[in-house]
């Protein structure tokens, strides 16, 4: 599988990342056993982890399986959900951070991770304090890279700026979600990376199994995450998501592969993304995403995807403009 630099850091990755958020869950320990060796020997090198997954039984797992081979993988891991019933065991204080950290590395048995994200922005916390938390966990070799997922562009765009200005580590790699139906993160998130050189692993390219072909405008499953999950299925309500998920698995027949394989090599043609995160709940799941690696993206089928879905308006809302429309009039009207 061929490999890409992770944003700046000089590390190299495979061109998919494999996330373990099924480990512990809907995935046993056999199961997820055999899917990380399947992923090993397609050439991923790349594992996502947070400690929420499973309530910890996820890091737990990857651990024992990483054993033996720790150097040749990259580890990460998530800190800023509720970890506990306690007031103190979530958010972006360096009290959690420093803690959380630490329980990571004992759940993984390993000596450091490869990166952190903060998993979700914390109202509570001043970003100066979260930056400066994390910058000691750098200093100390307990983290070596951070992330940041679920932040508006316009705050990952100031914590960059607070970690210039203070000399903290900044922030190397940026976790959105990023697929078909949810494409928001184009507007901003993306050209912010591109323009900063920062590595994106962007999740749900199969906008939780609603680009898989189980669903369309009239057509549900009797189980599955977007029925039994109350928060994905509030994600992906809108209709127009389903009419565009038929559209698409209906494109993804004529082009005779695997609506999944398809799926996640759109998202892997952007740009701006270094490995899309791939997730499964067993074997049969895991290979038509595997496939998505050898899939050849043309561009024109790139544009033909992309036409089934809204593109979101551009930052500034100057809709005409994304269009190519010049303004025509005088200098007085011209804003």
């Amino acid at each position: 599988m061929d490999v890409q630099l992770l944003g700046q850091t000089g590390v190299r990755v495979s061109r998919l990342c494999f996330g373990t958020m099924s480990f512990g869950g809907a995935a046993d320990e056999e199961m997820s056993a055999a899917m990380y060796r399947r992923c090993r020997e397609v050439g991923i090198n790349f594992f996502d982890c947070a400690n929420v997954y499973s309530a910890g039984a996820a890091e737990e797992i990857l651990g024992r399986l990483i054993r033996g081979e720790r150097d040749q993988v990259v580890i990460t891991s998530k800190v800023g959900f509720p970890m506990g019933e306690g007031g103190n065991d979530k958010g972006l204080s360096r009290r959690n951070l420093q803690l959380s950290v630490e329980a990571s590395l004992n759940r993984l048995g390993t000596d450091r991770l490869d990166v952190l994200f903060v998993h979700t922005f914390d109202p509570d916390t001043p970003m100066e304090e979260t930056l400066r938390g994390l910058d000691r966990l750098v200093h100390d070799g307990k983290i070596l890279y951070t992330g940041v997922s679920n932040w508006a562009a316009w705050q990952i765009a100031l914590s960059l700026g607070v970690s210039a200005c203070e000399g903290l580590s900044s922030f190397a790699c940026i976790q959105p979600m990023y697929n078909l139906v949810k494409r928001q993160a184009e507007v901003e998130i993306l050209p912010l990376a591109e323009a900063e050189g920062m590595g994106v692993i962007s999740y749900s390219p199969l906008g939780g199994g609603l680009l898989t072909g189980k669903y369309g405008a009239t057509k549900r499953p009797e189980v599955g995450r977007l029925v039994d999950n109350t928060m994905y299925a509030t994600r992906y309500g809108h209709a127009s998501y389903y009419d565009t998920a038929e559209q698409f698995v209906s494109l993804a027949r004529e082009c005779g592969v695997s609506p999944a394989t398809l799926a996640v090599a759109w998202v892997a043609a952007h740009p701006a993304i270094t490995s899309p995160i791939i997730g499964a709940r067993n074997l049969d799941q895991l290979e038509d995403s595997l496939a998505a690696a050898d899939f050849v993206m043309t561009s024109e089928l790139y544009q033909t995807i992309a036409a089934l879905s809204a593109t979101p308006a551009p930052a500034t809302d100057r809709t005409e403009e994304q269009q190519g429309v010049a303004y025509r009039g005088s200098k007085e009207n011209y804003r």
